[in-house]
Formats: C-alpha cells, sequence, structure tokens
C-alpha cells in the first residue's frame, strides 16, 4: 500500500471519526432509553444523521423566496424528529417555520418575554406549563380559557407567548422526541369570549401550531367544554389535518376518560390529580426571573439567556394596560367529577362527531 492509499485510509477515518463525534454531540444529554425511543418511532439513526441533515440543508437552495435565518445541525434536527426523519416533509415544515415568521412579520418583532404583550399572556397563564412530565416523557401545557381579559390580551399575544414558550421548551432534546400534551379547560369561558375566536385568528393559530413549528403534539385534550365550543370545532376543522383530529379529545367534565390517557399523578387537582393547584405564575416566574411579581408591572427581566436568541436578534436584524393579579387558576379543586364508565359518551376524540 503506497503513501497515496495510506493518506487516503487516514482521510476517511478522520471524516468518519469527526461525523461520529458531531453526531454524538447532536445527541448529547440524551438517555439511553430516549437514544432508543427515537430510533424506534422516528427512524433515528446515529451512523446517518449527518447526512440526513445535509440532505434537508441542501434542500434551502430550492426556496430562494424564503430567508432561513438557522441553519446550523441542531436546529434542522427538531424538525426531521418532528417529521419522523423523512427529509422532503422535514424540509417542508422548516421551510413553512420560516415563512411564517416572514408573513406575520409583527407576530416577531421584539419576540422575547419582556415584550409588554407576551409579558401580560404570560403573567395570566398563557400558556401554564406543569414541572413534571408524563409517564411518556411528554411536557405537559395548560391553558384555562377563561382568564383570557380581552380588554387585556390581544389572542395575537397569547398564540406569540404560547410560541415563545414553546421555543424556549424545543430546546430541550428530549422533548423534541417525547413530544408534548395540551389541555384546555373551557370552565367559564362564556360565549361572549367566544365569540372574539374568529375564523382567521384560529387559522392564524392552527398554521403557527400545526403547520410550522417543529413539536410533536401527542393529544390536545379539551375539558369542560360548552356547546359553542362544539361549534367552533365546525370552523376550525376545515384546517385541520387528519392527524391533528385523531389527536384532539373531548371530554367535558368526564375525568376518568382523561385520566386513562394522563395518570392522575402528573395532573394538578383543577384536573382531578394528585399535583396541587396550579399556580399561574409558574411558568411566567421561569421566563421572567427572580424580580417575577403579578402584583406589579416588570420594570426589568433576567429573561436573556434562554430566549431563542437566534431568531430573535435575526428577525430584528434582517427585517427590521393596568397591571392585574392573576396567580390561580380560575377552576375551583373538584368542579370536574369522576363518571362511571358508559355514563357519558362525550369522551371520544373530536373527529368523532362526524
Amino acid at each position: 500500500m503506497g503513501p497515496v492509499s495510506l493518506l487516503s485510509e487516514y482521510q476517511k477515518l478522520s471524516i468518519w471519526t469527526g461525523d461520529l463525534a458531531n453526531m454524538t454531540h447532536l445527541q448529547a444529554g440524551l438517555s439511553p432509553e430516549t437514544i432508543e425511543k427515537a430510533r424506534l418511532e422516528l427512524n433515528e439513526n446515529p451512523d446517518v444523521l449527518h447526512h440526513d441533515v445535509q440532505q434537508v440543508r441542501d434542500m434551502i437552495i430550492t426556496r430562494p423566496d424564503i430567508g432561513f435565518l438557522r441553519t446550523d445541525d441542531a436546529f434542522i434536527l427538531r424538525f426531521l424528529r418532528a417529521r419522523k426523519f423523512h427529509q422532503a416533509d422535514a424540509f417542508r415544515l422548516y421551510a413553512q417555520y420560516f415563512q411564517y415568521r416572514q408573513l406575520n412579520l409583527d407576530m416577531f418583532k421584539n419576540f422575547k418575554a419582556d415584550d409588554p404583550g407576551i409579558k401580560r399572556a404570560l403573567i395570566d397563564g398563557f400558556p401554564g406549563v406543569l414541572e413534571s412530565r408524563d409517564h411518556y416523557g411528554r411536557k405537559i401545557l395548560l391553558l384555562f380559557a377563561a382568564n383570557w381579559d380581552q380588554s387585556r390580551n390581544a389572542f395575537t399575544d397569547i398564540l406569540r407567548a404560547i410560541l415563545l414558550s414553546l421555543e424556549v421548551l424545543i430546546e430541550d432534546a428530549e422533548l423534541q422526541i417525547n413530544g408534548f400534551i395540551l389541555i384546555i379547560d373551557w370552565s367559564n369561558f362564556s360565549f361572549k369570549q367566544a365569540s372574539k375566536l374568529t375564523p382567521s385568528i384560529l387559522k392564524l393559530a392552527i398554521e403557527g401550531l400545526q403547520d410550522s413549528f417543529p413539536a410533536r403534539f401527542g393529544g390536545v385534550h379539551f375539558v369542560n367544554q360548552p356547546w359553542y365550543i362544539h361549534a367552533l370545532y365546525t370552523l376550525i376543522k376545515p384546517f385541520l389535518k387528519d392527524k391533528t383530529r385523531k389527536r384532539i379529545f373531548l371530554h367535558g367534565n368526564n375525568l376518568n376518560s382523561l385520566h386513562q390517557l394522563i395518570h392522575p399523578e402528573f395532573l394538578p387537582s383543577e384536573f382531578g390529580g394528585t399535583l396541587p393547584p396550579y399556580d399561574m405564575g409558574t411558568w411566567a416566574r421561569t421566563l421572567l426571573g427572580p424580580d417575577y411579581s403579578d402584583e406589579n408591572d416588570y420594570t426589568h427581566t433576567s429573561y436573556n439567556a434562554i430566549h431563542v436568541k437566534h431568531m430573535s436578534s435575526n428577525l430584528e436584524r434582517e427585517y427590521s394596560p393596568n397591571p392585574m393579579k392573576r396567580s390561580q387558576s380560575v377552576v375551583e379543586a373538584g368542579t370536574l367529577k369522576h363518571e362511571e364508565k358508559g355514563e357519558s359518551e362525550n369522551t371520544q376524540p373530536l373527529l368523532a362527531l362526524d
């Protein structure tokens, strides 16, 4: 074997070990169980991870109309995971992520926790985020719909707060694989409030959450929903994918059906769980820092390190009311009730309303 052949073999080995080190970095922090779950459920193969990421990156040239503001490996990887490593689908989601931001520039100006509109929404519990994860390792998000004070929070600011929260949470590679659960409590949500949920703003939310964000939602659970929420479903149904419809569950006030899917030990007492009542300030304190106070407006935030630096700074570079206390859910513990099996038929996914 001549010197040229030896050099060639050495170069190949260097490239291989370099790729292996890079992939180890991309999967750093993942438990062995999660790595195996990614392999089985998402088709994630560490041996070809760099190739998969590069294949998606190579497609950027096909969309010159979109400014792809982040192209690093770790960022692209979350889109592959969200689409089970189907490269074309992952790129489509990747492109839609940035296209949605280009089409809705006002939503992403000053896209950080200390933006006044986002801050108010966070203080009012939009969204709530439980500290513990469920038995599948999924993060549980809560929305108490009746807390929407329409004189205080624009719907778009609530949506911005939700999207920002997801941006922070999705930095956790475990959640890229395990995903999220969303529970929406419609207790005391009035018809007047529901009338403000127009098709256009519902479409905006669906496009932002379903079509343009790399999160895996294992279920969206409605509890205590009134009849007009059924009517709202008919408005949003044309915008929902079949896969999404099948993951929306309508529980009414039947805790048994909810607990069959999310164990009580992972839920606060409002939902018949064994955890204490949810404190609306929990997630806001996480994002806004130690100076959080739900009795005062904010003049300072320590949330600089964990908000999505790449997105907010690049968007700003590229594109250039009265405080109120909301520290507790509007739902009293025990409002929801247990029902015997067969007592209620209102436990099917919303798809079953067809």
